[in-house]
């Protein structure tokens, strides 16, 4: 397995990060995970925007998006697979031991590892933890995934691949690594990036291609919206047939299965689509 840091392509027994980066130390990061097929990055253009407006938000120094090109193609070339998962981490680097930066630079790390095609559909539960619209990370991509961690725990204790947040003020926000779409009255909606959920790269292809409304929507409407589906970088649009305990249809419902179609297609179209 070859892994590209700073510059450079080198063995992943060889790869290493001190145990002083930022990013480790503190959660001082961003990140993008990339879908690749057959050694071709997925909306690359769009992950690299997302990367550099996450970057700037956390205050970390402009990455120069050439070398994280040259970075991602060289490791996609260098480890050959059907599917994979391409992982570009933008770290604050070697830093003194607190939340303060040093003056080393920046981490870069470009890795892939092999992944499989998700099933079509999926269990989702809620959790009582909220995402805060208002923070100063909101929207930002970064390696702080604490909060994620617990959360996705939570659902895996419950028979469940993904876990949803409301925000602070009770309404429907997103998953600890997906955007949310629901079904009501046979049209299709999503919640605005003001309920602080992420500018995911699938989300915005999937209110365009698919026509879907930002819409501000109650946590609650998860126990009334005829489809429920999630969409994110390895899910594409995945459908939900059970929430908490709720059970929906055993298959993707109708508008489910149309907005599958409409990205399998758009994106097969175009695989770098602006």
């Amino acid at each position: 397995m070859k892994i590209w840091l700073d510059g450079e392509l080198r063995d992943a027994e060889g790869a290493r990060v001190s145990v002083f980066d930022h990013g480790l130390t503190v959660g001082d990061g961003v990140f993008e995970t990339i879908k690749a097929e057959r050694g071709r990055a997925f909306a690359l253009t769009r992950h690299l925007e997302r990367l550099a407006t996450s970057a700037r938000g956390l205050g970390l120094p402009e990455p120069d998006l050439d070398e994280v090109r040259r970075g991602c193609t060289a490791v996609l070339d260098a480890n050959p697979m059907p599917l994979g998962r391409l992982r570009i981490t933008y770290t604050g680097g070697v830093s003194p031991l607190g939340s303060d930066r040093g003056e080393a630079g920046p981490t870069l790390v470009v890795a892939v590892s092999a992944t499989s095609r998700r099933p079509d559909t999926t269990a989702a539960v809620t959790v009582p933890w909220t995402r805060n619209e208002r923070g100063a990370l909101t929207g930002l991509k970064t390696t702080s995934y604490g909060e994620n961690v617990v959360a996705l725990a939570r659902a895996r204790e419950q028979g469940a691949s993904e876990a949803l947040f409301a925000n602070t003020t009770g309404a429907l926000c997103e998953g600890t690594g997906s955007n949310i779409f629901v079904v009501l009255d046979g049209e299709l909606h999503t919640p605005p990036l003001a309920s602080g959920c992420l500018a995911g790269i699938t989300r915005a292809l999937t209110v365009a291609w698919a026509g879907a409304k930002e819409t501000d929507l109650p946590l609650d409407v998860l126990e009334s919206a005829e489809e429920i589906f999630l969409t994110s970088t390895l899910r594409d649009v995945q459908a939900v047939t059970r929430i908490d305990g709720r059970q929906l249809a055993d298959e993707p419902g109708p508008v489910t299965a149309e907005a599958m179609r409409i990205f399998d297609r758009e994106s097969a179209a175009d695989f770098d689509p602006r």
